[in-house]
């Protein structure tokens, strides 16, 4: 069955901090910041919502579709998407752009800071999801804010339900504007920090909202996830990772994992279980889509 990733694919730049930000940062300075970090590591990986969360699910023996826009610079990206065997049927290409370009440094704590260039991203509401489509799952993760909007609203025209993961994209978004995409959607998935702003813009407490959808998962990190369902909630402890890398990804792994699991008809805390172990493979390793599997999905 097929799963159609609305999002963003970018090309990310790591660098590797060696200290923690907080020692360099001075809290009474913050007015007049003016601070460099020396990284000795850097590397370019293919990243993105939608490649990373395809790349998740490929790696399961799911059928993913990502639906996204890439640059003038994005040869290189098609080249590696038919090579995993991931379709690029609706994977659009810009000439007058460049690609979406993410430069994230991590500090020893595992805390990050990002510029994002959105390039080609901006135009992703060009593709569009058309009634009769062959998919029977999908999601709509961080993308142009346009494309997230009629992209949520074109799930529901074709009768296909979809997941609403807000992630980096949700500060440009009203409560208003919130609001209808957890009344659009079928299930809502955020990180323990969007899901704080989440409630804060809707109004709506993690309960109440997963009265209005299917479920609602927030990750935690370190700490598994909690999987809230009509108002209940389930703590979903994590897998410990064989070693922490890199975070970079890890909450799209844990999504491929997800949409897995819900193609299958899975309950969602068997999801969120395999979530926790795809991420946990993934943190061991550098880069969003450099990880293996070390066990076959049941």
């Amino acid at each position: 069955m097929a799963a159609l990733i609305c999002g963003s694919l970018a090309f990310d730049t790591i660098m590797t901090f060696e200290g923690r930000f907080g020692e360099q940062i001075l809290p009474d300075q913050l007015h007049i910041l003016n601070v460099s970090f020396l990284v000795p590591s850097l590397r370019r990986d293919f990243g993105g919502c939608a490649g990373n969360i395809a790349y998740s699910l490929r790696l399961l023996g799911g059928e993913p579709v990502p639906m996204a826009m890439l640059g003038s610079d994005g040869g290189d990206y098609l080249a590696r998407l038919k090579d995993l065997g991931i379709s690029t049927a609706h994977v659009g290409q810009a000439s007058d752009t460049y690609t979406a370009q993410a430069m994230i440094m991590t500090d020893r704590d595992n805390n990050q800071i990002t510029a994002f260039h959105p390039g080609a991203m901006m135009q992703a509401h060009a593709n569009r999801i058309e009634p009769g489509t062959d998919v029977q799952i999908g999601i709509v993760a961080p993308d142009g804010r346009e494309a997230m909007l009629q992209h949520a609203a074109q799930f529901v025209t074709a009768g296909i339900p979809f997941v609403f993961d807000p992630g980096q994209g949700l500060p440009m978004f009203s409560g208003e504007d919130l609001a209808q995409f957890v009344e659009q959607s079928t299930w809502v998935t955020v990180n323990d920090y969007e899901g704080k702003m989440l409630c804060e813009r809707t109004g709506w407490s993690c309960a109440e909202i997963s009265r209005r959808v299917k479920g609602l998962v927030v990750t935690l990190g370190a700490q598994g996830c909690e999987v809230w369902e009509d108002g209940e909630k389930t703590l979903v402890p994590p897998v410990a990772p064989t070693q922490v890398v890199d975070p970079t990804g890890c909450g799209d792994a844990w999504r491929g994992a997800l949409l897995f699991g819900l193609e299958r008809g899975w309950p969602l805390v068997r999801c969120a279980e395999l979530g926790n172990r795809v991420g946990a493979l993934k943190i061991a390793q550098r880069g969003p889509q450099n990880y293996t599997l070390d066990f076959i999905p049941a």
